[in-house]
């Protein structure tokens, strides 16, 4: 396994079930997560890095010492983070990765599942990858790639620094993380253990596309009683909290939804219903790169749900907002030489970096809310949390490149 490639690592660890549960009580959520983890801190170990360790939450922490001579001037400790668990969305067990060496373009349809087909009026990344070796899911399955080229990228990009002692370095942390995707994988993180300065999370999607900051997000539950009573007899009596919960959605603007939306724009989004007639529950997200603007979201949905209740007196409508994380933006910025770094890494290894905001959050939003400032790096993948996910390896490549020349760059701006 020391010397095992960046294909070898992803496959493998895509074809380990490391799927989260947003409906879980347990920390990690789902004790399978830690086939992937205990298999990390073994081949950390092979690896030969230093402080190996796995706590009763999950998290894997190591470290790389630092080659930097004696003298030298000091180089700060940078981390990079990544993490084990895919999406509750689409199942991830029995993965069965499909490698297409030489793509020559066009849709691909998956094997599992005929109906299932990558098409490239959806995907114009995939005509970037002409040539190139990408591998897709059967069509039966999401793929892992969010996060598990993360994992690849950073275990490669510690084997070429041991391997090739020419490369100068400071002291690197890395640390793997669960429950990411139901958005707890910071929850019980040790920023004091993990001991950098700086980290990078290794979760982004398209080659090149760089990011530092995130929308801002909150959670929303509505929850309708109703009055259930027997079909037969139910004029007048009856209050069907279903139909109550649907008035309020038919009223969401339609401007303002995820399918509506892009770049800065922001969102309110209806993701789980659960209910029937005595009473139905339904979870919102909130999204806006403007914090201050989850309270105008806010305040939109309380009007909605005022004017739904003065519809239906005899119903209870209730609201619950909680906090999920905040835009990294104004923490990132506040070390210029993270950002740096980041940027002339992606140039140096061929390149052309762009700043992309992240529709979305990831593990370093709360890490930088935690005060470990940690922007994120593209990994190659596309299409995340669905049976039509793909990764380029290529664009793998160029992640593990760009990591490896962080590093360098650390170094270089310290002397």
């Amino acid at each position: 396994m020391k010397n095992d490639t960046l294909l070898d690592r992803f496959l493998r660890y895509v074809k380990i079930d490391t799927q989260s549960d947003e409906e879980s009580t347990t920390y990690p959520s789902t004790q399978k997560q830690f086939d992937l983890l205990n298999l990390l801190v073994d081949e950390c170990k092979e690896l030969g890095l230093s402080d190996v360790s796995i706590d009763k939450y999950g998290y894997v922490m190591a470290t790389l010492p630092s080659n930097v001579a004696a003298g030298s001037p000091k180089v700060p400790t940078i981390g990079f983070v990544a993490h084990v668990d895919t999406s509750p969305s689409a199942s991830g067990a029995n993965v069965k990765p499909n490698v297409i060496n030489n793509y020559q373009g066009g849709d691909i349809t998956l094997t599992g599942d005929p109906s299932v087909v990558l098409r490239v009026s959806e995907d114009k990344e995939l005509l970037n990858n002409i040539g190139k070796t990408i591998i897709t899911t059967d069509g039966t399955t999401l793929l892992g790639a969010d996060d598990k080229a993360g994992i690849a990228i950073i275990m490669t990009a510690m084997q070429t620094l041991i391997n090739t002692p020419s490369i100068k370095h400071g002291e690197i942390k890395i640390g793997f993380t669960p429950d990411e995707e139901i958005g707890a994988g910071t929850k019980y993180f040790d920023i004091k253990k993990f001991g950098a300065e700086f980290a990078y999370t290794v979760d982004g999607d398209t080659p090149g596309e760089l990011n530092k900051e995130t929308f801002s997000a909150d959670g929303a539950t509505v929850t309708v009683h109703g009055r259930n009573i027997h079909p037969g007899s139910a004029k007048n009596i009856m209050v069907n909290s279903i139909k109550i919960m649907a008035d309020i959605v038919t009223r969401l603007p339609k401007n303002m939804s995820p399918e509506t939306t892009e770049g800065y724009e922001p969102y309110i989004h209806p993701h789980v219903i659960k209910g029937e007639e005595e009473k139905t529950t339904l979870s919102f997200l909130f999204r806006d790169f403007k914090t201050e603007g989850l309270k105008d979201i806010r305040t939109l949905l309380e009007k909605i749900i005022a004017e739904v209740q003065a519809l239906h007196p005899k119903s209870r409508i209730e609201l619950q907002v909680s906090e999920s994380y905040r835009n990294m933006k104004e923490v990132v910025e506040k070390e210029p030489r993270g950002l740096d770094a980041m940027w002339e890494g992606a140039k140096r290894a061929g390149m052309e970096p762009k700043w992309v905001p992240i529709r979305g959050g990831t593990d370093g939003s709360k890490l930088s809310a935690m005060g470990l400032p940690c922007p994120n790096i593209f990994t190659g993948g596309q299409n995340y949390h669905g049976k039509t996910e793909w990764v380029s390896v290529w664009g793998m490549e160029k992640a593990v490149e760009t990591v490896v020349n962080i590093c360098q760059i650390w170094v270089e701006k310290s002397n």
